[in-house]
């Protein structure tokens, strides 16, 4: 298995990003009083604090497996994704809060101009890290960087609709557009804190592979039946980054065990060239034994 301590270089670069982005916008709400503004440097503050929460969650899953965790310590990572999600969720509340203060006490928007050229610019900051993130999470199967480049994207989109809101009211005079353009951010970063939970709480609950990783080692294992083979309780899992994969292979009465061990061995080479960081757990039965056929379903 590849060594995953590296990825904490990832959370320590969303850090600093984070760092700076709640400067320029505590800075871009400070010039302008914009409520809508105070909105997007509070979900800033929520990404600072959910990098520190994967920087924290990506060294324990790097740990290698130990006594007390014999399949690793990957699972962590589920922690880290659901943290942000419930971190969402409260900021999400909060700005609702704020935004709902400003439509019962209007107040009007001051230099404008400088306020959405210092957020863009920190926008742009995010959007540049979310794409960093997003690469390292596909290619290191990482669902704690994929979720902390998920919350820098829907910061990036919640940005550029504050900024349009700021530009809206500054170009009309409707200050209502300001707390109202707030609480659209509020409700759009719920639905995003809720996807978040909801992830953490499927991976928690051990939730099988996805139905084409499932087609995947169907194929593999069905190209060996030509050899007079079957296999069946077929199951499957994942933890974080690592996959897990159970099946039964059935081989004829008569082979002997070294035989159908090196055709066992040969399969799980076969899945292991496509997954390298699985775990899997086989079992060899004979084809013609019929207390094989006693556990094909789910216990």
């Amino acid at each position: 298995m590849k060594n995953r301590s590296s990825l904490t270089r990832y959370a320590w670069f969303s850090i600093a990003a984070a760092t700076g982005t709640i400067v320029l916008k505590s800075l871009a709400y400070a010039f302008t009083g914009s409520v809508g503004l105070l909105s997007d440097a509070i979900e800033s503050l929520v990404n600072l604090a959910g990098a520190v929460m994967a920087l924290a969650m990506l060294t324990i899953a790097a740990r290698p497996p130990d006594k007390d965790h014999l399949y690793g310590h990957s699972k962590a990572e589920y922690f880290s994704s659901g943290a942000e999600g419930t971190l969402i969720l409260l900021a999400a509340i909060g700005i609702g809060a704020t935004a709902l203060l400003r439509l019962i006490s209007p107040k009007p928007l001051e230099h404008t101009g400088l306020g959405l050229l210092i957020s863009a610019f920190a926008s742009l900051i995010n959007f540049g890290v979310a794409r960093i993130l997003l690469n390292a999470g596909k290619k290191n199967n990482s669902i704690t960087l994929d979720a902390d480049a998920r919350h820098l994207m829907t910061d990036v989109w919640t940005s550029l609709g504050v900024i349009s809101g700021v530009g809206a009211v500054a170009l009309t005079g409707w200050g209502i557009l300001d707390p109202v353009i707030a609480l659209a951010v509020a409700v759009n970063i719920l639905w995003a804190g809720f996807r978040l939970i909801r992830r953490s709480v499927l991976g928690l609950m051990d939730t099988a592979l996805p139905p084409e990783e499932q087609d995947t080692v169907t194929r593999i294992l069905t190209k060996h039946k030509k050899r007079g083979v079957q296999f069946h309780a077929l199951r499957t899992g994942q933890a974080a980054s690592r996959r897990l994969i159970s099946f039964h292979l059935l081989v004829p009465g008569h082979w002997t065990v070294r035989r159908g061990h090196g055709l066992l061995e040969q399969i799980e080479t076969d899945i292991r060239d496509r997954w390298p960081d699985v775990t899997l757990l086989t079992h060899l039965e004979p084809l013609d034994d019929p207390r094989a056929l006693q556990d094909t379903e789910l216990p």
